[in-house]
């Protein structure tokens, strides 16, 4: 006993050291083949499991570790968590999305009791069944610029509703374990225990948060801060704990309060290392959990399963969203990304797996089913595209009226240069050719970006410059030049690839992050490229340079001129729903805007100075009149109706300045 009690610290060591590797080798891998790391994960766990090569042992240590992963994804959750971004989703969120859980659990329900499992089994799998990959569906949605799309919002509401829809299913799961005549009167239990708990927790929690963290902040210690947040979240875990409920529910309610304070973003990005490991050591476990003798011996079982499953899931939920009046491609798209099982499933079926509230032959169907569609998730996405155009003949002749509507617009246009991006890099590149008379086309994908620009007489038009036919429509045999103003090797060797083939002899500006990939982008075919580390490398020495004293002033002199040039006429930009993803900008960043003068509008018939924009520190950049751009225009300019003002300023000043124009 003694030597096993000695032995046990090695053991575990044996254990965290073998965890670690595969986790390192599998993020390593996934990211290279441009995979979610979750898959890794999952697959790792079945081949290292105790069912499978047996190097990790199914002990109660390694679940232990586990659960705190699941902790630090609920803290997540709450951390994102916001009121008002629930009420202006409100119809994706409570309608689709709340339909979508609902309707789920009481068709699994049907299909359990019509298979002779209890109706406390058919309540579990159905939650299980009901949850999505967040992770899986935001990449792809991100990858590919749809995450703002019609889809793409109606697809992101679901997911949200299915993240709090997990709070009460963790608070039901434990209690459907019971025996039947205690069922009843745990739920109610529980369920008033909870809302106790979380009210006395939201109460004292909003008064005590902010003081602490205001006291840890002014410490300017990172250590301190840490330390603070995993106190908070492991402290409220405890608690809720504590008091039979789950360790992931008190962690959510500590994300919610932290939530509401200033300190969100910098507790997400401290946070973050702790939870996204112990995250992968999660999945890891849940992948140990599956027998692959049980998936051998009763494939054909699991086969069913899994079609039943994501079929009927699939069919309910584009029923659901074309009952909604979504159309018919929108209603596919959501279906095909929603189908598949997700992470918040495995987390509520590892719980009912302690719990024994699931048959273990069940159990191991359920989840070999689960595994196989969170696999087959990320390819369904990749050709949804190609799958709703099949089965949707209005997508290819909408596509064909886009790309018509396009190329009637550029097919006069001779020698003009496509910007494909047009984020703030392309902005700025079309600013300065404008200055040389040099016509521009730009092809983006962000609608709210377009919209925007277009409205100030920006030459932007809605599209996808990956794709082959829409570089044609956008002029390519008859243009000067390229530019990739993204910096997205990835994309930039796709479109890099079509003109090549369209358009060897067309110059192409590539823009990078650093000097890494640049042999691969001149391989492809790039005529110039401009790495961002590169340039900011030169500033630096052309800096070191000046301090030094080395006779240079002439170039100085110049560069001092261009700069000082440049930054005027770089400054503001269009914001795109996308520039949110952006962790360098916030809230205050100063941005461009365009204005609509309609009749009646207060600002008709005054000149802009009379309008005193200037004391909301707002600027006027340009003035769009019958199709025309003036940039600075004349202060003593009257306003006239069907004018477009673009501003520039802060946020909160730009909406100042729109209730001033248009009620005074």
């Amino acid at each position: 006993r003694n030597q096993s009690l000695k032995n046990m610290p090695h053991q575990s060591l044996n254990t965290v050291l073998i965890l670690l590797a595969t986790a390192l080798f599998v993020v390593v891998l996934f990211r290279r083949i441009n995979l979610p790391a979750i898959l890794g994960y999952l697959l790792v766990g079945i081949a290292i499991g105790p069912f499978a090569l047996k190097l990790v042992p199914d002990t109660q240590g390694t679940a232990h570790l586990a659960e705190f992963g699941v902790v630090f994804l609920m803290f997540s959750i709450g951390l994102e968590f916001s009121l008002p971004q629930l009420m202006a989703m409100r119809k994706s969120v409570f309608g689709f999305g709340g339909a979508q859980v609902g309707l789920t659990i009481l068709l699994t329900l049907a299909v359990a009791l019509l298979a002779g499992q209890s109706w406390q089994t058919g309540l579990i799998i159905g939650g299980v069944l009901s949850m999505s990959s967040t992770a899986i569906i935001s990449k792809a949605l991100t990858d590919t610029s749809a995450l703002h799309s019609p889809h793409g919002k109606q697809i992101m509401g679901a997911t949200l509703f299915q993240d709090i829809a997990v709070v009460p299913l963790l608070v039901m799961v434990p209690a459907l374990a019971l025996p039947t005549d205690q069922l009843f009167s745990a739920i109610g239990l529980a369920v008033l225990k909870a809302g106790v708990v979380l009210a006395v927790i939201l109460y004292f929690g909003k008064l005590l948060m902010t003081p602490l963290f205001n006291l840890v902040a002014r410490q300017k210690s990172n250590e301190l801060f840490v330390l603070a947040v995993l106190f908070v979240t492991l402290g409220m875990a405890w608690i809720t704990a504590a008091v039979g409920l789950s360790l992931a529910l008190g962690a959510f309610v500590a994300g919610m309060l932290i939530s509401e304070t200033q300190y969100r973003y910098q507790v997400d990005n401290d946070i973050r290392p702790f939870r996204d490991v112990l995250l992968g050591l999660f999945f890891i476990t849940i992948g140990m959990l599956l027998d692959v003798s049980v998936l051998l011996d009763k494939w054909l079982l699991v086969l069913i399963v899994l079609l039943a499953f994501v079929t009927l899931k699939f069919l309910l939920i584009v029923g659901l969203s074309m009952l909604l009046r979504h159309e018919r491609a929108v209603s596919l798209r959501c279906g095909l990304a929603l189908a598949p099982a997700g992470e918040f499933g495995f987390v509520l079926l590892s719980l009912a797996g302690q719990l024994k509230s699931v048959p273990e032959s069940t159990l191991q169907i359920v989840l070999a089913a689960m595994l196989i569609s969170m696999i087959l998730s990320p390819i369904i996405l990749k050709y949804s595209d190609r799958i709703v155009m099949y089965l949707v003949a209005s997508e290819w002749e909408q596509r064909s009226v886009e790309l018509q509507q396009l190329a009637m617009r550029t097919m006069m246009v001779k020698k003009h240069v496509i910007i494909c991006g047009y984020g703030r890099s392309g902005q700025s590149v079309a600013r300065f050719l404008r200055q040389e008379k040099v016509t521009v086309i730009a092809l983006d994908t962000d609608p709210q970006r377009v919209k925007q620009a277009s409205a100030g007489g920006d030459a932007v038009m809605f599209g996808d410059a990956s794709k082959r036919e829409v570089l044609t429509a956008a002029g390519l045999p008859r243009a000067a030049a390229v530019v990739i103003s993204f910096a997205d090797t990835h994309a930039a060797m796709t479109i890099l690839t079509h003109i090549k083939q369209l358009r060897p002899d067309v110059p192409v500006i590539v823009r990078t992050f650093d000097d890494t990939d640049i042999d691969k982008l001149k391989d492809a075919g790039a005529t110039e490229i401009v790495a961002e580390v590169v340039e900011s490398s030169l500033m630096l020495a052309t800096q070191t340079m000046l301090r030094l004293g080395v006779p240079v002033k002439t170039v100085l002199g110049h560069l001092r001129d261009a700069r000082g040039e440049r930054y005027e006429i770089m400054r503001g930009f269009f914001k795109g729903a996308t520039d949110s993803d952006d962790p360098t900008q916030t809230q205050h960043d100063a941005q461009l805007k365009s204005f609509g003068i309609e009749a009646g509008a207060a600002a008709v018939g005054k000149t802009l100075e009379a309008l005193a924009l200037g004391k909301l520190d707002v600027t006027v950049s340009a003035l769009r009149r019958k199709g025309v751009r003036h940039d600075a225009p004349d202060l003593q300019l009257l306003i006239e109706v069907d004018d477009i003002l673009v501003l520039y300023g802060e946020p909160h000043a730009l909406a100042k300045a729109e209730s001033m124009l248009l009620r005074g």
